[in-house]
């Protein structure tokens, strides 16, 4: 694994990003932007996708990582629920709905596989060194 000295060198950290900014594209370009519930739901979620990786990462424990990747994975999850409600309304193509939705199960699963990775690592962050 690379070196890595903050969320933002993080492959999750610039997925969830980029979810993000594909969510507030679909807004700008579509009716989602008069269902200010809908869009509000859903650019919450994928925004505390990418914010719980940064403040699980900032933490500087691998235990309180692991439970903010958790939160981070869950949110993948509300994501993908509300983009079904989107693509319900119309407000997205099937394809638009499709990419997007490929995108957050990747994402989940490598989640996931961080997750693991931690889990089984000898490393500790600094807050669990002697």
């Amino acid at each position: 694994m690379a070196t890595v000295k903050s969320f933002e060198d993080l492959e999750i950290g610039t997925s969830a990003r980029k979810i993000c900014d594909d969510i507030f594209r679909i807004k700008q370009n579509t009716e989602l932007k008069s269902d200010y519930k809908l869009y509000n739901q859903i650019n919450g979620s994928s925004g505390s996708i990418m914010d719980n990786i940064a403040e699980g990462f900032e933490r500087n424990g691998n235990r309180e990582f692991i439970q903010f990747l958790a939160v981070a994975k869950a949110s993948c999850g509300e994501t993908r629920s509300q983009l079904y409600r989107a693509s319900d309304r119309e407000y997205i193509t099937k394809e638009e709905f499709d990419l997007l939705y490929e995108k957050l199960i990747l994402l989940s699963k490598q989640i996931s596989s961080f997750i693991n990775y931690l889990q089984k690592s000898d490393l500790k962050r600094t807050k669990f060194r002697g």
